[in-house]
């Protein structure tokens, strides 16, 4: 499996053979590795860390990258590439609340964060309770 990925990319080391690569702009992307070789310390090094072509083998990862202007491999043990989607929820039928249901949920926020306030919130849910049960 193949995947190409252009533009520039930040490389930074996350420890212990790992790196996250991300690119930011109009479409960001993040590429997190492990297990990658010590040739990927010349990554962080360089200013100019671009168009990634990443190769998914059994066992490995192969990246190619444009490394101070020239292409450059390397491998690791595995990729994983995350790309945000902007209005992924759209489609979904979530449900909205109103200015009443804004409102209250508000005030229990505000709650919450009082010293006590849990301890209120409990109170008054159980005399709302015993109100309904009536």
């Amino acid at each position: 499996m193949r995947r190409n990925l252009p533009g520039t990319f930040l490389a930074r080391t996350t420890g212990k053979g790992a790196w996250r690569l991300s690119r930011s702009g109009p479409a960001p992307a993040d590429v997190f590795l492990r297990g990658a070789e010590p040739l990927a310390a010349e990554a962080s090094l360089s200013l100019k860390l671009s168009d990634i072509d990443i190769e998914w083998h059994a066992g490995a990862v192969v990246l190619t990258m444009t490394l101070a202007e020239r292409r450059t491999s390397i491998k690791a043990q595995s990729a994983l590439v995350h790309e945000p989607l902007g209005r992924l929820y759209d489609a979904l039928p979530l449900a909205t609340l109103d200015e009443k249901a804004r409102r209250f949920w508000r005030t229990v926020f505000r709650l919450v964060r009082v010293p006590g306030g849990r301890h209120l919130l409990k109170l008054l849910a159980r005399r709302t309770r015993a109100r309904n049960r009536h």
